[in-house]
């Protein structure tokens, strides 16, 4: 890389460089007023008075982005072509691990891509130059993830179903609406808002509750390409965090009128995100044979001992606690084992197996949550075992009341009583909406307008909407559940709590049980076998 210097030819300091590559691209327009350019940069009400008081505090310029990303992009895939050349996703726990590994690529590879659309725009709507080129680089970041999250996991495709349809399900998948909505909901707010959702209360409060457990639960489980990519990754996430904590103190030390409508983003948008990590909840503590810690854990260490600090130095703003933030601390011993039960009932639904946990599974999460499972989800889970030695496993036959904001089935429980499902009822020009507690019911009144028009998949179900062109409902042998999945590009199947009858794990074991040099080239899909049934989804 050549060395900067003025039009004299002294070297320039860091300082200069920065400036000359960042504010000094910007310039005033001439013939356009500043309102047309940046039509939604006033309308949340936000006041700015001069963009040059926000600082980057890595002081990155675009030279210097791809320099070092370059040098992240050989050294990861250099790994990925080893692990695959090794056949390596043979030496992962067992194949239970994998479907954690279906969450990831079909939820959180489409939220990477979100987020870079949400970036794009906000890159395109900030008068500052320094926001500009900030968020066009944090947009370049969240494309690459995207990428070298779907590169990582592909290997795994070619041996395990679930994950070839990922860009299809995720706009069409009942669970999968939950992070769907979540990025959408971000990216049609103003750029404000998006900025300090994103940036601030789900990469700086909540980041470190995605990536910590899954890179460490993919180190626990042997599983070196994914631990890869999250650790390629680290560097870009440690810079978001920084932008986010940026991004509040700059919006807050430019007017005291944007103190309560930053505070009323920060709750809006951590209660968001806390109902999104309910899946990394229900991962850490059933879908990893290896598990590194409770959620319940990493609730208390990454959340109430990092967010407690962090908001506490907030507090000479006058920005308080994110509200509702008392719930989550009564809830973290319950929503895992709540999901996890929904997705047993519904488990004829989903892309993935579910299974019930062992007797030594139950002992550990009994020793997790002692004031919690023994008493409200052992027993539950001790029946639906006895069922199913009984040939009579439970399912149900229903499709469940949605939440209007989070879209989550309405799942949860009372904070002060886990035995009674928290319901909230709202209404709208004359129509009733349904909430899954006090914190989506308050977001739901703030902006009913906005939320009126969610896209539920069960309601969609009911229309007649989730259905391929084909389909003929008057047809003596139509199955509206069979043709709904068949929509969400679900092949119905296993019906029990015994993760051994599928799919995945007979290939696994076939597969495992095979001489090293009897295995396929990575370059092609492993060759059929009366042992080896085909893969088929879920």
């Amino acid at each position: 890389m050549n060395t900067p210097t003025d039009a004299n030819g002294k070297k320039l300091s860091l300082k200069e460089n920065y400036a000359l590559l960042t504010r000094d691209l910007g310039w005033t327009p001439s013939y356009q007023p500043e309102d047309e350019i940046y039509r939604h940069v006033k309308f949340e009400g936000i006041k700015i008075h001069d963009w040059d008081k926000w600082e980057d505090p890595f002081r990155l310029t675009m030279d210097a982005y791809w320099k070092y990303q370059g040098e992240k992009e050989r050294k990861l895939y250099a790994i990925l072509d080893a692990f695959q050349q090794n056949n390596a996703q043979f030496n992962v726990t067992d194949a239970r691990y994998v479907q954690a590994l279906k969450l990831f690529i079909n939820g959180v590879v489409g939220m990477e891509y979100a987020s870079h659309r949400g970036f794009n725009i906000i890159g395109r709507e900030f008068p500052g130059t320094a926001a500009r080129i900030a968020a066009q680089m944090q947009a370049i970041d969240e494309l690459r993830h995207a990428q070298t999250q779907t590169h990582a996991l592909s290997h795994y495709n070619k041996y395990f179903a679930g994950m070839s349809n990922f860009p299809y399900q995720y706009d069409r998948t009942w669970y999968l609406s939950i992070p769907k909505s979540f990025f959408e909901d971000a990216v049609s707010s103003g750029p404000f808002e998006f900025v300090v959702g994103i940036c601030f209360a789900f990469e700086y409060v909540l980041t470190n509750l995605v990536f910590m457990p899954w890179m460490s639960g993919a180190a626990y489980n042997s599983d070196m390409s994914t631990v890869s990519f999250g650790f390629s990754a680290q560097s870009d996430e440690a810079r978001h965090m920084t932008l986010g904590i940026e991004v509040i103190k700059f919006l807050l030390e430019q007017d005291p009128a944007n103190v309560p409508i930053v505070q009323g983003w920060i709750d809006k948008w951590f209660w968001r995100g806390y109902r999104l990590l309910t899946l990394v909840a229900a991962m850490m503590d059933y879908m990893l044979p290896k598990r590194v810690m409770s959620w319940a854990e990493a609730w208390e260490i990454y959340y109430e001992q990092n967010g407690g600090a962090l908001f506490a130095d907030l507090a000479r703003y006058g920005i308080r606690p994110p509200k509702y933030a008392d719930v989550t601390v009564k809830e973290k011993g319950h929503v895992s084992h709540q999901l996890w039960s929904t997705f047993y009932q519904f488990r004829h639904a989903a892309g993935f197996p579910v299974w019930l946990p062992t007797a030594e599974e139950m002992d550990w999460l009994s020793a997790k949550y002692p004031d919690t499972f023994d008493q409200y989800y052992r027993p539950r889970f001790a029946h639906w075992a006895e069922l199913e030695k009984q040939g009579k496993p439970f399912a149900n036959p229903t499709l469940p009341q949605l939440c209007q904001v989070c879209q989550w089935p309405l799942l949860f429980t009372e904070a002060d009583d886990p035995t009674q499902i928290c319901y909230r009822e709202g209404s709208y020009l004359g129509d009733k909406f349904h909430c899954c507690s006090d914190g989506c019911m308050d977001i739901f009144n703030h902006e009913p307008e906005k939320y009126v028009h969610a896209h539920l998949p069960v309601h969609q179900i009911y229309q007649g909407s989730y259905f391929m062109p084909d389909v003929n409902p008057t047809s003596p042998d139509f199955n509206p559940l069979v043709e709904a999945l068949r929509y969400m590009g679900i092949t119905a199947g296993h019906d029990g709590g015994d993760f051994s009858t599928h799919v995945d794990a007979k290939n696994w074991e076939a597969w495992t049980k095979r001489p090293a040099n009897a295995h396929a080239p990575q370059t092609a899909a492993p060759p059929s076998s009366t042992d080896v049934p085909e893969p088929k989804a879920a």
